[in-house]
């Protein structure tokens, strides 16, 4: 994968999260939801995970319940894309090809007998789908709802003139 399309992936994931929360956060039933709840925390605790084991940092989540409310772990996320375009636009090309060692590696080892060495760009490619997969959970919690979810496709985004994310229903971190 090219360093432009790495980049791509993340800007598209921060404008796809930014319609999803808005679309949750518009829905005041939603507030209470532990499902709901559960599923934003989990894929932003790895998008924090994955960029801190990137930058080189000790892995370091808050716990779920340390979070008062949505709103607050809204601002969490957000903070997250406060944080990522800084990292993303001082790659290197060549940096998309070094090796990256995650703290969990053995228990992958556990699980299925090995774990073969992924590049810094596998794992922007892993956690641009594994966002996605847990995003495409929140917008159908949307649906089971009643609510109309936002179309986040990558490919809607690209028709769009990749539009920058806009983070209104989430007051700055």
């Amino acid at each position: 994968m090219e360093l432009s399309e790495c980049q791509s992936l993340m800007g598209h994931m921060e404008w796809a999260d930014a319609l999803a929360w808005t679309a949750v956060l518009g829905v005041p039933s939603l507030h209470q939801d532990r499902q709901m709840r559960e599923r934003l925390y989990h894929f932003h605790s790895t998008q924090w995970a994955y960029l801190q084991v990137w930058r080189g940092e000790a892995v370091r989540i808050p716990e779920l319940s340390s979070f008062a409310d949505l709103r607050a772990l809204g601002r969490w996320a957000r903070r997250y894309y406060s944080e990522l375009p800084a990292y993303a636009e001082r790659l290197q090309p060549a940096a998309l090809q070094r090796e990256v060692q995650f703290p969990w590696a053995a228990q992958v080892v556990e699980r299925f007998g090995s774990a073969m060495p992924a590049s810094l760009a596998d794992t922007i490619l892993q956690l641009a789908l594994h966002t996605a997969h847990h995003r495409g959970q929140v917008v159908a919690r949307l649906r089971e709802l009643g609510s109309e979810p936002p179309l986040t496709d990558f490919i809607a985004w690209i028709w769009m003139g990749r539009p920058k994310p806009r983070w209104d229903s989430v007051e700055a971190p």
